[in-house]
């Protein structure tokens, strides 16, 4: 029995999950040729001459190589098995009908076996996708840099990194992680006493236990690489390691390839600690602007686009944090806290004044929680106690815990001047994703299986064996923040649960390409002719008129003029879906595999487009140093312009007669948006508000039925780069 207990605590008797092979031959050339031909008609209709394909993509898909989507799929927390990197390349192609994707599993439980299948499974889907110089579909290799830090001052968020080739001597031998968060264990530390973990495999038999024991030993035992030694130098069985975004990019310059880096969830407040921001990564080293070139706007864990003037928390110079105030629009989860320890204080009769000590004392320590761990001030909370706290009211569907100082209009609008070894601001273009954790690229076509399509399963997370938290003590007394040594589990200090009912399905990349070959994209995204869409496959032309030379630009481009510019839009709106899957779909995939990874809904256009409501655009002139307030710099919506409102597109123009007076750089974006449509999770908390505009009872999304979907309407919408 031993033994017994011994060997399943190092996973000896549980198989290792693989990356599999796609399924299916090319799809066939007709059917690729009618995305080309109805773009041509639409484009025709709102004239625009002679236009590159506009090729739909998600650069942003995780599967179940990557620890959260391996243990959210285990029936410990109600997941339905694994899904693995053949499967986002069948979903690519028959399910959403994307024309190219990339595969971004977390570089930090990425061992050297798991790399070497991905490799091969992204090989064997670009083989399967017929001639490489027509492909019905590109698939990219890659990886996510997860940088989580403890503070703001050592937190730089996650980035996918995103390779133009597969052949050899073109791939990095390895993945580069930001390894775990400062403080906390490696990841080579993962793996406790194997008996513990025997005893975990067998009390958790049926839900998975003996598969995420197994995982948890393959990943722990990879060491860490030496440092400082050149990365074609390193062994090739060791966990690569580059802490902070300059140690990323140095490692990717060694190496030398084709690459882009893509920052993403910018303003996600669920890891983002309080008061963060991009000024840090503004400084020379920190921002390679050859290899970062594009940011993600939107993603199926919320829009960061927009910047706003509240804060989660207030900084002095000399570094005291304090509470903000509510305001109108925003509620501070510090500041709800202390409203939870009063309430339950008073209920129990200690007085006012004992009351609002121990108030006071739960927003001081909830501010002062390293790790994003304020939550954890509370004992026994539930995610009613929390009202609408943290999240931005006025947004469009915005990221759950909204943190605006780190919004990508707050990134763009930095600004100091320009030194020798380093650029003066961020040229950004914009795209949306999916950061799918289900292996399902672009799952945002349809407003259906809340469950599958999105992340809304993360809030099981509390219900297993490794979230467990001690709750114990008094229910109306604040407890300590929890030391970052003693963190064991980072979603378990997370508010997980709440979180939960925030997830969405997946956005889009969009890229202006003269062909649909694997260089063509990925030069289109070096370019920056590129934009991002909540979603819906809205086709979008953003150009510059009247640049130095006379010859308009696209989007994504840059120019030096002091005379007004004059700008033309150009957009028509997504087709409406038909029910079910296309025959094609349904002949590259049996039934099964069809409804366990489609579940039976594919993307499916008619022939019918939704209206483009209007076109708003964004003006922000970027900061000439770092001094200047961010808020009059970012001006949103700086112009309005009213559509038609029928299914035949919008054609807009505008200019702007301040530029030439006004002595500064400036960038212009739009958004073409979509009339109102039914959309998974676009209420999340369901507000009762009362008189006084307090979000006084909710029904959130998590915890519903499966086949709830938690609709509620949305203005879809694409974003331009500037």
């Amino acid at each position: 029995m031993v033994f017994l207990v011994y060997a399943l605590g190092r996973g000896w008797l549980t198989p290792a999950q693989h990356a599999g092979a796609a399924s299916g031959e090319p799809i066939a050339q007709a059917l690729i040729d009618q995305r080309s031909e109805s773009q041509s008609a639409a484009a025709q209709a709102v004239r625009v001459a002679s236009p590159n394909q506009i090729l739909f993509g998600d650069l942003h898909v995780h599967t179940t190589f990557s620890f959260d989507a391996f243990q959210m799929s285990l029936p410990m927390a109600g997941g339905d098995g694994a899904y693995p990197v053949a499967d986002a390349c069948d979903y690519a192609r028959h399910c959403a009908g994307l024309d190219f994707w990339s595969i971004n599993d977390h570089a930090v439980t990425l061992t050297p076996r798991r790399w070497e299948e991905t490799v091969d499974s992204i090989r064997q889907c670009n083989a399967v996708a017929g001639d490489p110089e027509n492909p019905d579909v590109v698939a990219y290799l890659g990886w996510e840099w997860t940088q989580v830090g403890s503070t703001p001052q050592n937190h730089y968020g996650h980035k996918n990194v995103i390779l133009r080739d597969l052949e050899e001597g073109a791939i990095p031998t390895r993945p580069i992680s930001a390894g775990t968060p400062p403080g906390m264990r490696g990841a080579d530390q993962l793996a406790p006493s194997p008996f513990l973990l025997g005893a975990l495999a067998l009390y958790e038999w049926n839900g998975g236990g003996p598969d995420f024991v197994r995982y948890l030993n393959e990943t722990g035992g990879v060491p860490n690489c030496p440092e400082g030694v050149p990365v074609r130098d390193l062994p090739a069985d060791c966990r690569e390691v580059a802490p902070t975004p300059k140690d990323l990019f140095a490692k990717l310059n060694d190496w030398d390839l084709e690459t882009l880096v893509i920052p993403h969830g910018t303003a996600w407040g669920m890891y983002t600690p309080p008061g963060s921001s991009w000024k840090k990564q503004i400084v020379p080293g920190q921002h390679d602007p050859n290899l970062q070139r594009l940011i993600e706007v939107y993603s199926g864990h919320g829009n960061s686009e927009e910047f706003r003037s509240f804060g989660a928390v207030e900084v002095s110079p000399s570094g005291e944090r304090t509470c903000p105030a509510p305001t109108a629009n925003y509620l501070p989860s510090c500041w709800r806290a202390g409203e939870i320890i009063k309430e339950r204080c008073l209920a129990a009769d200690h007085g006012e004044a004992t009351c609002a000590e121990r108030a006071e004392k739960a927003r001081q320590n909830f501010i002062d929680a390293d790790f994003n761990g304020g939550a954890y001030v509370i004992r026994r909370d539930s995610v009613a106690d929390w009202e609408d706290s943290g999240q931005c009211r006025d947004c469009f569907l915005p990221a759950f815990n909204y943190r605006p100082q780190s919004s990508v209009q707050a990134i763009m609008a930095l600004g100091r001047p320009a030194l020798p070894e380093g650029p003066g601001r961020f040229r950004f273009g914009f795209i949306g994703a999916s950061d799918n954790h289900s292996a399902r690229p672009g799952t945002g076509y349809k407003p259906v299986s809340r469950t599958e399509f999105t992340e809304t399963r993360f809030g099981n997370f509390v219900k297993t064996p490794i979230a467990d938290v001690d709750d114990s003590g008094p229910f109306d007394v604040p407890r300590d923040p929890l030391p970052i040594g003693d963190i064991e589990v980072p979603f378990a200090v997370f508010e997980t649960e709440r979180a939960a009912s925030f997830f969405l399905e997946g956005g889009l990349a969009a890229v202006h390409s003269p062909r649909r070959d694997r260089d063509a994209i990925f030069e289109a995204m070096q370019r920056r002719e590129v934009y991002g869409t909540s979603g819906p496959r809205i086709l979008l032309w953003f150009d510059l008129l009247n640049p130095p030379g006379g010859r308009s630009v696209p989007m994504g481009s840059e120019v030096e003029m002091d005379e007004a510019p004059i700008f033309q839009v150009r957009a028509v709106g997504s087709f409406e879906q038909k029910p079910g899957c296309p025959p094609d779909a349904r002949q590259a995939l049996s039934d099964a595999r069809l409804e366990r990874l489609c579940r039976g809904e594919c993307y499916h256009p008619s022939d019918r487009r939704r209206p483009i409501s209007r076109i708003e655009v964004v003006r922000i002139r970027p900061q000439n140093d770092g001094s200047e307030k961010m808020a009059p710099l970012i001006e949103d919506p700086w112009k309005v312009l009213t559509c038609s409102g029928d299914g035949d597109g919008c054609q807009v123009a505008f200019s702007d007669p301040d530029h030439a007076v006004s002595a500064r750089d400036a960038l212009y974006y739009v958004r073409a948006i979509e009339g109102p449509t039914p959309t998974v999770g676009a209420n999340p908390l369901h507000c009762e508000w009362d008189a006084s505009g307090r979000c006084a009872s909710i029904d959130p999304c998590f915890g519903r039925p499966p086949d709830d979907q938690c609709l509620a309407d949305a203005e879809h919408r694409a974003w331009s780069s500037p």
